[in-house]
C-alpha cells in the first residue's frame, strides 16, 4: 500500500493498554509493553507494508511523555528490530494537565483519519462524538460507552458522517472463542450460559484512578463474554431481563482503598428469549478483580449450553506453561499478544488476536479511504458501534439494578430484535 494512501492515527489515552506504562514503569501485567501503541508502531514499519502514517498520542498529562517515551526506547525500540516508535504528543510536555487536549489533537487530524479511544469508559462518549462531527474513523476501547442511548446516538452519528466506529471487543478475534461462536450457532435454541473472568487484585492500583469511579468490573470484564455471547445468539435471541448482585469488602478496605461503594465482584443474570420459537435461557457473567495472584493473569471461562449440544472453553490455561526462578510457574497466552523476537529480531505477534482486533479496523480504514469500501461493509465483520448495542443494554441493566438493589431491568428490543431502551420491571 502507498504510504500516502494510509491513515494517520491518533491514540487518544496513555494509560497500560496503549503503553505498557504505569507508575513510572512498565506494568507488571501481561500487557508490560501496552497493546494499542505497540501495534500500531509495527503496523507503522515498512516490512508490514506502512499501514500506518503517522502516529500521533494525546492524554491529559504531558509531563508522561518523557517517561513514555523511555519506556519504548529501552522496552520497545531497543527489543525489536526495524521498529519505528516516534509520535507526536499532546499536550506539550512541560504541561501537567489539560483535560481539552484532545480537543486540539483531534484538529490535527485529517478526515478520514483514524482516532482510537483507550481512556476511562466515562469519557468515551464525549471524544468519539468529537472525532466522529469531524470525519475520522474510530475504534474505541470496550465498553464503548456505558448507557444505550449513548451508544445509538453513536451509531446514528457514525451513519450520518459515513464514518467506521469499531469496539475492541478482541475476544472475537481469539480463535478459540471465534470458533466456537461458530459452532454456537448449530446447536439451536439458546438454553443457558455461564461465564467467569477475573484478574489479579494488584489491579486496583492500576485502575486506582477510575474503578468505582467512572466504571467497574462489569463494564472492564463481564463485557467480554456478555458481547461472545451476544454475538453468538445475533439475529436469533434477545435479552429481556437483568438482575445484578455484587460482592465486596476487598477493594475498599487497605491497602487498596478505592472508594466506598466499589464492587469486587459482580454476577448479572439474564433471561434471554429465542426469537422463533420463544423459548427462554438464563446467562450469568460473573467478573472480579480480587483474584489472588497466580499462574495466568486472566482467569477466562464459559460454559454453553443450547437445545443440541454445549461447549465449554477455558482460555486461561491452553497447554503451555513456563517456570523460571524469578516468577515460578505461568500458563503463558501468545495467542494474545507474541512479545517474543522472530530470528530476525522483529516483532512477531501479527497473529494474536489482540494485535488483530486493531490491525482489522486499520485495514477497513485504508480500504475506505482509497475507495474500496464504504463503512456499512464491515457490519458483519467487525464489531460496529451498531451492532453491538445488545452488550451495552445489558451491562447499563445491570448497573441500575445494582443501583437499585437488585431491581429487575427490562429490555425493550425493536421487531428487529435490536434494543432500544431499558425499563424497571
Amino acid at each position: 500500500m502507498e504510504k500516502h494512501s494510509s491513515a494517520n492515527v491518533l491514540m487518544v489515552g496513555t494509560g497500560e493498554y496503549t503503553t505498557g506504562y504505569v507508575h513510572g514503569k512498565a506494568s507488571a501485567s501481561d500487557k508490560k509493553l501496552g497493546v494499542i501503541g505497540l501495534t500500531i508502531f509495527d503496523l507503522r514499519s515498512e516490512h508490514r507494508g506502512s499501514k500506518v502514517n503517522v502516529a500521533k498520542m494525546v492524554g491529559t498529562n504531558g509531563t508522561r511523555f518523557p517517561g513514555i517515551r523511555e519506556h519504548f526506547a529501552r522496552n520497545i525500540a531497543a527489543v525489536y528490530k526495524d521498529m519505528p516508535i516516534d509520535f507526536v504528543s499532546f499536550p506539550a510536555d512541560d504541561v501537567p494537565s489539560d483535560p481539552t487536549a484532545f480537543i486540539n489533537a483531534l484538529d490535527s487530524m485529517q478526515k478520514g483519519d483514524l482516532v482510537t479511544i483507550c481512556t476511562p469508559d466515562d469519557t468515551h462518549y464525549e471524544i468519539a462524538k468529537q472525532a466522529i462531527t469531524r470525519g475520522l474513523h474510530v475504534l474505541i476501547t470496550k465498553p464503548p460507552v456505558k448507557t444505550l442511548r449513548e451508544q445509538l446516538e453513536l451509531a446514528e452519528l457514525a451513519k450520518q458522517h459515513n464514518v467506521l466506529v469499531t469496539v475492541e471487543y478482541h475476544k472475537r478475534f481469539d480463535p478459540m472463542y471465534s470458533d466456537a461462536r461458530e459452532r454456537i450457532r448449530g446447536l439451536g435454541d439458546f438454553s443457558y450460559f455461564n461465564s467467569f473472568m477475573s484478574q489479579p487484585k494488584f489491579q486496583l492500583e492500576t485502575f486506582k484512578a477510575w474503578a468505582g469511579k467512572s466504571s467497574d468490573i462489569s463494564y472492564y470484564l463481564n463485557s467480554h463474554h456478555i458481547d461472545i455471547h451476544a454475538w453468538s445468539q445475533q439475529g436469533r435471541a434477545v435479552p429481556v431481563r437483568v438482575v445484578a448482585m455484587k460482592c465486596n469488602g476487598v477493594a475498599t478496605a487497605p491497602p487498596h482503598n478505592l472508594v466506598a461503594g466499589t464492587e469486587d465482584t459482580i454476577t448479572l443474570m439474564v433471561q434471554w428469549r429465542t426469537l422463533s420459537s420463544g423459548t427462554v435461557g438464563t446467562a450469568v457473567y460473573t467478573s472480579s478483580w480480587i483474584s489472588p495472584k497466580s499462574d495466568t493473569h486472566t482467569q477466562q471461562r464459559f460454559h454453553y449450553m443450547g437445545h443440541r449440544g454445549d461447549v465449554t472453553i477455558d482460555q486461561a490455561h491452553r497447554g503451555y506453561y513456563l517456570t523460571t526462578d524469578d516468577n515460578g510457574m505461568a500458563s503463558v497466552n501468545p495467542l494474545y499478544m507474541k512479545y517474543t523476537t522472530d530470528s530476525r529480531g522483529r516483532f512477531a505477534g501479527q497473529f494474536g488476536y489482540g494485535y488483530r482486533s486493531i490491525e482489522a479496523t486499520v485495514d477497513a480504514v485504508n480500504a475506505i479511504r482509497s475507495g474500496h469500501s464504504q463503512p456499512a461493509d464491515y457490519e458483519d465483520s467487525l464489531p460496529t458501534i451498531q451492532q453491538t448495542s445488545t452488550t451495552t443494554a445489558i451491562l447499563e441493566a445491570g448497573r441500575r439494578s445494582l443501583d437499585n438493589n437488585g431491581r429487575a431491568v427490562l429490555v425493550i428490543t425493536n421487531a428487529a430484535g435490536e434494543p432500544v431502551d431499558l425499563q424497571f420491571e
